[in-house]
């Protein structure tokens, strides 16, 4: 078969003699083209798979409220609340511009409004529970970049004005309604009807905003809801026997001043240990598994180290093409612990600073596409990464740094999907790299 192999690549490269060959990612020249030319496949090559933390993700401008908890039996307790400033369209009560009429106003209730946008993660089938709190300062970011980041914070009123429990039903939509407390909608009420607010300097000073936090223990989901939600103001007109309802809606018209706090207590997990931002937990000491999860910052860091020895295989040779084999851990995923369809690629420094995508030799973004080829025991349910390009240029490199791969899932800033992965020495399901490496 390998010798079959050799022949039929050979015989592809010679079918393109005239011009500049594709083998997988990377380009190989013509002139480097002979019929004495020999392919080798190398599949023992190192590959280092260790575990990384962002210190921050920016989670303000993602269009959603992320809500909910639940304990990760490998990750630890996982835990979203959302903080987000209100503003209206009008702070207006009156329909004309009578003040008699505004005497006849009167307060009858308040509440929020939480559209699902249908995502959600583990399992929906226990009772949430949230509570509503004001916020004691404004949604003003203290970063350069104006952002607000999966550990920001601002300090809010401990009494709630309102609380719901239900079961979440995303994938339906069903809006969830939480009554707020009287007193609070009676204050606002007459702040309008009075003038006291008439524009939204004034009424961002008097309301600075809401965090919605997750309360319940035993809550075992995450649930994302729309920024679309609002807060209901209704009130009525009462002119001798006869009552008109109206409403007044409060609701997020700055995407940049709402944001989720998104928190990972990892006490007693296999992940307690974890490292700063610049450093990396290796798989050898966490069972031989590397760890992914979004909104909280882990991500899987893997490193290449003997890759430059490759070009000392023959006096002359190039990387044609070469695979990244990566396997979700056995058991550590199912309905509730989904896999993503593929994982986000990034080439990074030895301090996890990020340089870019991976791209490939024509500039697009790579990407880690999984394959869920059925089979008895799960052995084909594999990420599959081309690294052609990215070898070659390693293996060529002129300075002693080596760069590496750092893997998240595509909804890192907005959710809290997770993955676990093993490395060289897990046996059930190893990493494997595959290089092409022809000599000329």
């Amino acid at each position: 078969m390998c010798r079959l192999f050799i022949a039929l690549f050979l015989g592809i490269l010679f079918a393109s003699c005239n011009s500049d060959v594709d083998a997988g990612e990377f380009v190989v020249g013509s002139d480097n083209l002979s019929v004495s030319n020999k392919v080798i496949l190398i599949d023992t090559a190192t590959v280092e798979v260790s575990t990384i933390n962002f210190d921050s993700l920016v989670t303000s401008n993602q269009n959603r409220i992320l809500l909910g908890n639940y304990d990760d039996p490998i990750f630890g307790k996982v835990t979203s609340d959302s903080y987000f400033q209100l503003s209206s369209s009008s702070f207006s009560l009156q329909t004309t511009s009578s003040d008699l009429e505004g005497a006849n106003y009167v307060f009858d209730s308040i509440r929020m409004a939480l559209v699902p946008d249908k995502y959600y993660y583990n399992d929906t089938t226990k009772v949430q529970s949230i509570s509503i709190h004001r916020l004691l300062q404004k949604v003003k970011p203290n970063t350069d970049d104006d952002s607000f980041y999966n550990n920001s914070n601002l300090n809010y009123d401990a009494v709630s004005i309102g609380t719901v429990s239900f079961k979440p039903l995303p994938i339906r939509q069903d809006t969830v309604f939480v009554k707020m407390d009287d007193t609070f909608g009676e204050a606002l009420f007459q702040k309008l009807k009075k003038r006291e607010i008439t524009n939204e300097d004034e009424f961002v000073e008097y309301f600075r905003g809401l965090v919605i936090r997750s309360t319940s223990e035993s809550s075992s989901s995450v649930i994302g809801f729309k920024t679309s939600c609002s807060m209901q103001l209704y009130y009525s007109k009462k002119v001798s026997d006869s009552e008109t309802s109206f409403l007044k809606e409060f609701s997020i018209n700055d995407a940049s001043k709402q944001f989720n706090r998104i928190s990972l207590d990892r006490t007693g997990t296999i992940l307690q240990n974890l490292p700063g931002t610049t450093e990396r937990l290796s798989s050898d000491l966490t069972q031989n598994r590397s760890f992914i999860q979004s909104g909280t910052g882990l991500a899987c860091r893997i490193d290449f180290p003997n890759i430059k020895e490759l070009k000392y295989i023959t006096e002359k040779g190039t990387i044609v093409d070469a695979k990244l084999i990566i396997r979700p851990v056995n058991n550590t995923y199912s309905k509730v612990y989904p896999l993503a369809d593929s994982l986000n690629v990034y080439v990074a420094d030895k301090l996890n600073r990020l340089q870019g995508t991976l791209n490939s030799a024509s500039g697009y973004p790579v990407y880690a596409v999984l394959s869920k080829d059925n089979d008895e025991f799960n052995e084909n349910i594999s990420y599959s990464l081309p690294l052609g390009s990215f070898m070659q240029n390693e293996m060529i490199k002129q300075s002693d740094s080596k760069s590496a791969l750092i893997l998240t899932i595509p909804n890192i800033f907005k959710g809290v999907d997770r993955l676990v992965l093993g490395n060289q020495k897990n046996a059930a399901n190893k990493v494997q790299l595959k290089i092409y490496y022809i000599s000329y």
